[in-house]
């Protein structure tokens, strides 16, 4: 198996991303090391078609190896505070991939990955809050009517194996309902590649994919990459992946590194309609925590910035006006965030 990666060499922490992200500032405040996980992602491929029959268990062992290797390579970074951070799925691949690095760690005394903290944002860690929270958030947001709604909260059990029919046309007709709308960022522009305009007020180009697919998929800039030859073109979402296994929750999981002293975030961008804030809170809720520091509004260049409230072993954050992908839409307030995760203190008041 092949994994490329971008490292950014500064004197300061290693964070590894095992999901993509637009890249802002955060070179500023640590190295990061993007991991292109599973094979078959990215640039990540392999000569053996058996790899690309994968799931969450051989995604979490071939990242395990992968850093094993690469802190081998580099050992001048062996000693660094080492944080993983993900979004989306990566609410999967990041909290298993630091539950295996803490349970080697128990085992193997030489082994020297110091990992200090973990994070994740807009995440999918549990099936049926993402259901529940999803069809909330849609109501809550004006994107449903009050009677679809109604219909989903009294037919639809999103714990069970299957849902009833009933349930079943009733999300239907909210799916429907949503219109023509940009899911990740509900208040986003829809892209237009033929309008010849400034770009929109909340500062992200709706038609980055757009961009990115054309930039990645260049014969130049594979080369200036030195990118091999893959059998593939370059995607944001990989369709020749044949996945096997995939927990309904790791919320257990995150329970679990909750207890072992390293640093557990939860962020989200309070625009995204994929996996929304609702989401996010619901899953908090299932795990019952006590509150440490109570819910408060956090800042940014004299704005508010988002939310948080830090939970025993566990903070959540939420930052304004950003869809799923955080700092694609508030760069400057993913910064600010970021940053007080690293050096282990809150999001700053006013």
């Amino acid at each position: 198996m092949v994994l490329k990666y971008l490292f950014l060499k500064l004197e300061k922490s290693v964070v590894i991303w095992v999901q993509l992200w637009y890249l802002f500032d955060i070179n500023a405040v640590a190295n990061i090391l993007f991991l292109e996980s599973p094979a078959g992602v990215g640039f990540s491929y392999s000569n053996t078609s058996a790899d690309y029959i994968t799931g969450d268990e051989k995604t979490r062992q071939d990242s395990f190896t992968f850093l094993l290797n690469w802190m081998e390579r580099f050992p001048e970074y062996k000693h660094r505070d080492f944080y993983i951070v993900g979004e989306s799925y990566a609410g999967h691949y990041v909290p298993q991939l630091a539950q295996l690095i803490l349970s080697h760690r128990k085992t193997e005394p030489n082994l020297v990955i110091n990992l200090q903290g973990i994070a994740t944002g807009n995440a999918l860690l549990d099936f049926e809050t993402m259901q529940s929270g999803s069809y909330d958030f849609y109501w809550t947001h004006a994107l449903i009517s009050d009677e679809v709604h109604d219909g989903i909260v009294l037919n639809c059990n999103f714990s069970a194996e299957t849902t009833s029919e009933a349930c079943n046309e009733y999300i239907k007709q909210a799916d429907s309902s949503l219109g023509n709308i940009y899911a990740y960022d509900i208040y986003a522009p829809l892209c237009d590649p033929n309008a010849n305009t400034s770009l929109p007020v909340c500062g992200f180009d709706p038609c980055s994919d757009n961009y990115v697919n054309s930039y990645l998929n260049s014969a130049e800039v594979q080369k200036a990459l030195n990118v091999r030859r893959i059998p593939y073109s370059w995607a944001p979402c990989a369709s020749h992946l044949h996945w096997k296994d995939s927990p309904y929750t790791v919320l257990l999981v995150f329970q679990e590194l909750m207890q072992s002293g390293i640093r557990v975030w939860i962020y989200s961008g309070d625009t995204d309609s994929v996996l929304p804030v609702t989401t996010t809170r619901y899953d908090i809720n299932k795990i019952k925590i006590p509150v440490k520091t109570p819910w408060y509004s956090w800042y940014f260049q004299g704005e508010v910035g988002g939310y948080a409230v830090e939970y025993e072993n566990l903070t959540f954050v939420t930052v304004r006006g950003a869809g799923h992908f955080v700092p694609s839409y508030q760069p400057g307030r993913a910064l600010t965030m970021f940053s007080s995760f690293i050096n282990g203190t809150l999001p700053p008041s006013l």
